[in-house]
């Protein structure tokens, strides 16, 4: 079986999480609206009257006879069928919970260059982005950052995961996260990422993995544009 990822074929964004964890695990996926009438086909699914479970909007992911939707949970199914998330409720819990933190502070940044309204354009809320950029660089990235950085710390150095001993989708979201904080605020990440280093070695650890690092030099990743969550807008990284 292959499974059946929906999300937009042009931005990396929320879908992305969900393609590290099905390349990680060496899954046969097909992204389907990136195929041939995909994307209508996706757009059907939002639209269906008759599915009595809709998903609300992209990602979502079909595994057989189940479309299961947003990142988190998709991850959640995926890290227990696939290895990525500890055998333990107690530590799929956990792994949960650092996902949805992830998935705090992504928000977060979206709304640092979209601060009034997701349907309004950039350029109609400049002044708007700038201050909330301030203090998404000033107060949250670090506040996000430095608590990655001590859960890194608290869990013993076990060859720099976020949760116990192995590779969880945890640690492919959190280098995800600082992968588009990079592109997105490179002056600001120059100047704050010194202060997690072990979350800045996490990142090279997984972009170094066989399998990740095989897809980030394929034309399945997509790259990084001014129409994804994390966008470069030198006025914003200060």
């Amino acid at each position: 079986m292959a499974y059946e990822l929906y999300y937009w074929p042009t931005i990396q964004g929320r879908g992305e999480f969900v393609r590290l964890a099905l390349e990680e695990a060496g899954a046969r996926y097909i992204d389907v609206a990136r195929t041939d009438g995909g994307e209508d086909a996706m757009l059907g699914y939002l639209d269906d009257e008759h599915n009595v479970r809709p998903p609300f909007a992209p990602p979502f992911l079909k595994a057989g006879k189940l479309i299961i939707a947003q990142t988190a949970n998709i991850l959640l199914f995926l890290g227990e069928r696939h290895g990525l998330a500890p055998a333990t409720e107690a530590g799929r819990l956990w792994t949960h919970q650092l996902q949805l933190t992830i998935a705090d502070l992504v928000t977060e940044v979206h709304d640092a260059h979209h601060p009034i309204a997701s349907s309004l354009y950039y350029e109609e809320q400049k002044p708007e982005a700038k201050r909330r950029s301030h203090h998404l660089i000033a107060e949250r990235l670090p506040k996000y950052l430095g608590y990655f950085e001590t859960v890194l710390e608290r869990n013993r150095g076990r060859q720099n995961f976020l949760v116990g001993a192995n590779l969880t989708y945890a640690d492919l979201s959190a280098f995800q996260l600082i992968d588009g904080l990079l592109y997105a605020f490179p002056k600001a990440m120059a100047r704050i990422s010194k202060k997690f280093p072990n979350l800045m070695r996490l990142h090279a650890n997984v972009a170094a993995r066989p399998r990740i690092a095989a897809y980030l030099a394929s034309e399945r990743r997509i790259p990084n544009n001014e129409d994804d969550i994390f966008r470069r807008y030198p006025e914003l990284d200060q």
